[in-house]
């Protein structure tokens, strides 16, 4: 049979974490044909040993692996493009994300026509307050030169179509404007409150202040795409 449905999870030095959640996303899913994978992004903690363990256990389970550290926006896009169905759905690999949420994504991305991505907005953040307050800051400024709706850019669950993200023109950290991209491309975009849980274990690969230092080039260079394309159109052969 075909494969449904993608669920890709972008992964670094999260051992203690991705096999509990690799089961959460099969009970999720059972009632799809999908498939689930974890993309290791050069972990050096036994990640990538614990999520082999669970083949024989989830044998939808698939697991690639990067050579070295590339980031997470290279890891999602390694796991879209190794996908085999047209529907992708991502999260992040630290359990915070609530792979239970998954079928009310793909039911909202199932019913409007031209709807290309639906995108989480996680309700309660089970984060520390500094980083709250960070993330309102940037999504303030984000929204005064984007203009594109969206209110947790930082949100990991997304429902959306494999060619869709294909079209996007690739660059690092591209996960966080996925939103902006697809409404440049002409497709529709949705959000739905998702729920958001504490870390189990392990600590956050970023900082406030790395992320405000490549924010800040990202958004003049995402503000520039959106300057600089023209549209869709139709096109038909003659």
């Amino acid at each position: 049979m075909a494969v449904a449905l993608s669920v890709v999870v972008p992964v670094k030095d999260e051992s203690e974490n991705v096999a509990p959640l690799a089961r959460e996303i099969a009970a999720a899913v059972a009632r799809e044909n999908a498939e689930i994978i974890f993309v290791d992004d050069g972990s050096r903690d036994g990640t990538a040993e614990a999520l082999t363990a669970l083949r024989s256990e989830i044998p939808s389970l698939r697991v690639l692996q990067h050579a070295r550290n590339l980031g997470q926006s290279r890891a999602i896009r390694t796991g879209v493009r190794a996908a085999r169905a047209d529907i992708v759905v991502t999260l992040d690999g630290d359990g915070q994300n609530d792979p239970a949420d998954i079928p009310r994504l793909l039911a909202l991305l199932g019913q409007t026509s031209g709807l290309g991505i639906v995108s989480g907005v996680r309700a309660k953040r089970r984060d520390t307050a500094s980083r709250r307050i960070a993330s309102r800051l940037g999504n303030a400024i984000r929204q005064g030169l984007l203009k594109d709706g969206a209110a947790d850019t930082g949100c990991g669950l997304k429902a959306f179509h494999r060619e869709a993200f294909l079209a996007l023109p690739y660059f690092d950290h591209i996960h966080r404007y996925m939103i902006t991209l697809m409404l440049r491309e002409g497709y529709e975009v949705r959000f739905i409150e998702v729920n958001h849980r504490p870390r189990a274990h392990g600590a956050s690969k970023y900082t406030n202040f790395g992320r405000m230092l490549v924010s800040i080039n990202d958004l003049l260079g995402v503000r520039w795409l959106q300057r600089r394309y023209r549209g869709r159109t139709e096109v038909r052969e003659i």
